[in-house]
């Protein structure tokens, strides 16, 4: 059914429409006048959305809403057992933030789970467990392609459904204000970020609908931060509930900029989602978590059913025997020998950065990486991981001067998590092995469709 819904909507694309040089530059045009920009250019250099039908939701649903409650069961595990820390190795300034008490249970009000829809199956690279960008973008990308002509002869053979992000991110961060205690009805929030990031135009978004439904929310860096003791206030608003966009990452390297927020979380001034141990599932070693038997203990055995097939084996890289298909292995020397079935990644980076491919990579290189991956520093490691398979499409995508052109893209697609429970769907294209926009890939929406039956 999705290979005629894809026939079909390329189908009404007319050369001299549709796909000509004049729509696509109309199109994209469009997009940057609604704030769908990533760093200045054209978030989706795209003419279809992804299509995806009910089973295949359902079971990207399944999938992610069990990574998202082991992700918090492991959480609530480390408070009790601060050893489990160092199987996802937490560095000592992020334990430090996630000592603090947020003042509530749930460690990640948004997350995303970093997949690829296969016919019959899901399988994962990676969970973002702290705040994820794109929400915004992917439901107002959605609108534009529902406002499109095409979109409307398509319908006439399917029907067609959208996943609606922003109010229900909005109703999961309000539900995390009330379980912190929060008593405003509504709170004041600060969607809080450096002001140079890519992503504020997202938040323009954001602050448009949160507003619209009653919401006060204001946009602040964190250096615009004041917290006197008693309050969190930016430009002379006081704070009830931060959505914190700045990273972890951020927030250990400029904490005389992020002291503000970091005093007020402490103090039990402020609320914020997600709250700093969002950090510990966010480390790409939790894979390794959840596929080594030894902490098999820590989970629900139907979430564990669940994954079994959709998380890749994961270890990090050190010297030493590790559990391998029942039996034990030499890590290093098996990683050497086993190139094209796996990946190199840092345990904590962003965008793609440093991931080496085996079966895109010379031996000699691949040698080279893991040597670096060994002998980089205790509390910066790096992560091997299964290769899994992954989903790749036509798609019109724009030429410069030559309109729309069919290529074949990999297809991410990355189910949105709002305090635990699935929404909808980050679609990334691109025609490297690495799916993301921050390394220049693009974005597109994802419908639900199903084929119309003729009366």
């Amino acid at each position: 059914m999705i290979d005629r819904a894809v026939a079909h909507w390329h189908g009404l694309l007319a050369p001299d429409v549709e796909r000509s040089p004049a729509f696509c530059d109309a199109f994209a045009e469009r997009l940057r006048a609604a704030r769908l920009a990533f760093g200045g250019r054209p978030l989706c250099p795209f003419l279809r959305p992804l299509f995806v039908g009910e089973a295949e939701v359902a079971r990207a649903r399944q999938v992610a809403e069990a990574v998202a409650r082991m992700g918090e069961r492991f959480v609530a595990a480390a408070a009790a057992d601060a050893s489990l820390l160092d199987e996802v190795a937490l560095t000592d300034a992020e334990r430090r933030l996630a000592a603090i008490d947020p003042g509530y249970a749930t460690a990640s009000t948004a997350s995303r789970l970093d997949a690829f829809l296969l016919p019959g199956t899901v399988v994962c690279a990676e969970y973002n467990a702290e705040s994820p960008a794109g929400a915004a973008y992917s439901e107002t990308l959605a609108g534009a392609f529902e406002a499109l002509d095409v979109m409307a002869r398509f319908r006439e053979r399917f029907q067609v459904r959208a996943f609606p992000l922003i109010d229900p991110l909005l109703d999961a961060l309000l539900a995390s204000y009330r379980e912190w205690g929060g008593t405003a009805s509504p709170p004041v929030v600060a969607i809080v970020d450096w002001r140079e990031v890519p992503t504020w135009t997202e938040f323009e978004i954001l602050q448009a609908r949160f507003e619209a439904r009653g919401v006060t929310t204001v946009l602040c860096d964190p250096r615009e931060l004041v917290f006197d003791g008693r309050s969190l206030a930016a430009f002379g608003r006081r704070i009830d509930l931060v959505y914190r966009r700045v990273l972890v990452n951020d927030i250990v390297e400029r904490a005389d900029e992020c002291a503000a927020l970091v005093g007020a979380i402490a103090a039990r001034a402020t609320c914020v989602a997600n709250t700093f141990r969002c950090k510990i599932p966010h480390k790409k070693a939790f894979f390794a978590v959840l596929t080594d038997d030894r902490f098999a203990r820590l989970f629900d055995p139907a979430d564990l059913a669940a994954i079994a097939g959709a998380v890749p084996w994961t270890r990090l890289v050190r010297e030493g025997k590790v559990r391998r298909e029942g039996g034990d292995v030499d890590l290093a020397a098996w990683v050497r020998g086993n190139r094209e079935r796996l990946v190199l990644k840092p345990n904590d980076e962003y965008g793609g950065a440093g991931v080496t491919l085996g079966w895109e990579t010379t031996a000699g290189a691949w040698d080279a990486a893991l040597e670096h991956a060994l002998a980089v520093p205790a509390e910066r490691p790096w992560i091997v991981q299964e290769r899994v398979a992954v989903r790749r499409e036509p798609f019109p995508r724009f030429e410069p001067g030559r309109g729309a052109a069919i290529a074949d893209m990999l297809v991410d697609s990355a189910p949105y998590l709002f305090r635990g429970r699935f929404a909808g769907f980050l679609t990334r294209l691109s025609a490297t092995g690495l799916a993301n926009v921050t390394s220049g890939g693009g974005q597109v929406p994802a419908f639900m469709v199903k084929e119309k039956v003729e009366s």
